[in-house]
């Protein structure tokens, strides 16, 4: 018995004879390893390898589940279990990337350069940077005053920094209905309550903000929005910009996916006077090393600085060395590109795979709405989805008041190769167009 596959076969042979039926939890290792007599670490190998045969899937935080039905023969499936789907977080890190960003690093390593990169640097970053960041945002006839730009560690910072400035605590922020999850749980620390603003179409519903009662600001992704994937239209914008002056409102605009609709003009060319539009590098080049932006209006530069400082939100200066050498070298132009390409093949994959469903979402956006059919909750199909070894997000992550999300899941296509992705989509299609009883089946 000391061999974990003797175990990993009897409990296969148990899934075989339906005594252990599609979608039964296992035991926690630990239980299982006391009830069979053996180690912890042996338990473990069981069930790794259990899943490697594609007999069970485990799910973060849940445990791990006998899977719902038998692997069909696509490659998104046909992989080893440990390596799931990701259709959750939108991730982008194209083959030819690392070795394109590598080479234009090459500069900083250099010793007496590299010394400099490794010291601290303030919020402000350096000239060279400020230029280069002011360059990289540029949109149409709006570029940022160098002059202004300040430097976080990352996108969720930058955020941090610009609602914590604005936002005392226990007061009001306004937020679309569906929003970003990160900046619900930036509230929750920093004491700030949440207001959700209706949104159709068109993004975020003027008029609805106008009626909401005091607030102190506004968040807003009018940029290929995160969840819905969609973008704004200008005459929206323009009435949006003629309210906040009324209301006499600080905008924050997070831009971070703007490098995919680089023929947009952001919300901060509106209304220039009263937004912070924030961006960053995490979806423009990886998760793995980044640097946030802050683009104030002159006016509200130095509490902004502040804000980043007290908050110990500043920019390691060796990233904002790096972004620097990847701007001014062209390199991340030429990822922002290879990106939108790979947007749009993307794009065509899923138009296909879903076609006949109602499914949200620009063009060119990395992720999609999929409002599910009535027959099933959006938990439900998550759950469902997982158990094939394939990871969504529920409406409820999005949703700003608990009980109010719609019966939609978001899908982040950006992750997974295209195949995989396609693969993946013809599981999720065949999932949605059966029922939630038919787990119950073997």
């Amino acid at each position: 018995m000391d061999d974990y596959r003797v175990v990993a076969d009897a409990l296969a042979a148990d899934i075989e004879a339906g005594r252990l039926r599609p979608g039964d939890r296992l035991p926690p290792q630990r239980r299982f390893a006391r009830q069979r007599g053996i180690a912890n670490s042996t338990a473990a190998r069981v069930y790794g390898e259990l899943v490697r045969r594609g007999l069970a899937v485990g799910e973060v935080g849940r445990g791990t589940f006998v899977r719902a039905a038998k692997p069909p023969p696509e490659p998104a499936l046909a992989e080893p279990g440990d390596a799931r789907v990701d259709l959750e977080l939108n991730f982008a890190v194209l083959p030819e990337e690392s070795a394109r960003l590598a080479r234009a690093l090459e500069p900083l390593l250099r010793h007496d350069v590299l010394t400099a990169a490794l010291h601290p640097i303030g919020a402000a970053g350096t000239r060279a940077a400020r230029e280069a960041a002011a360059a990289l945002l540029t949109r149409g006839d709006w570029r940022p005053d160098p002059a202004t730009v300040l430097f976080t560690g990352n996108g969720r910072q930058a955020i941090a920094a610009a609602i914590a400035t604005f936002v005392p605590v226990g007061e009001r922020l306004a937020v679309e209905s569906l929003t970003y999850p990160v900046v619900k749980a930036l509230a929750s620390r920093l004491g700030v309550e949440l207001v959700p603003i209706e949104t159709d179409e068109a993004g975020l519903v003027p008029a609805a903000l106008a009626a909401a009662g005091p607030v102190r600001a506004l968040y807003v992704q009018p940029t290929l929005h995160n969840p819905l994937g969609t973008t704004m239209p200008a005459s929206r914008r323009e009435e949006l910009a003629r309210v906040v002056a009324k209301l006499d409102l600080p905008v924050i605009e997070d831009g971070i996916y703007t490098f995919l609709r680089d023929d947009v003009r952001p919300f901060a060319a509106f209304a220039p006077e009263r937004t912070v539009f924030v961006d960053s590098l995490s979806k423009r080049v990886a998760p793995g090393l980044t640097a946030g932006f802050l683009v104030p209006p002159p006016a509200w530069a130095a509490r902004l600085a502040s804000s980043v400082r007290s908050g110990g939100w500043a920019a390691p200066r060796f990233a904002v060395e790096a972004a620097t050498q990847w701007i001014v070298t062209g390199t991340l132009a030429e990822v922002e590109a290879a990106k939108r390409r790979d947007a749009a093949s993307r794009a065509s994959v899923v138009n296909a795979k879903l076609s006949g469903f109602p499914v949200r979402g620009d063009a060119a956006s990395y992720h999609r709405w999929w409002e599910l059919p009535e027959r099933w909750r959006a938990e439900t199909f998550v759950a469902a989805a997982a158990r094939r070894g394939i990871a969504l997000s529920p409406a409820a992550a999005f949703a700003v008041l608990p009980g109010h999300a719609p019966n939609a899941v978001r899908l982040a296509v950006s992750a997974p190769p295209v195949e995989t992705l396609a693969a993946a989509l013809d599981v999720l299609v065949a999932l949605a167009n059966g029922s939630p009883e038919d787990l119950l089946v073997d």
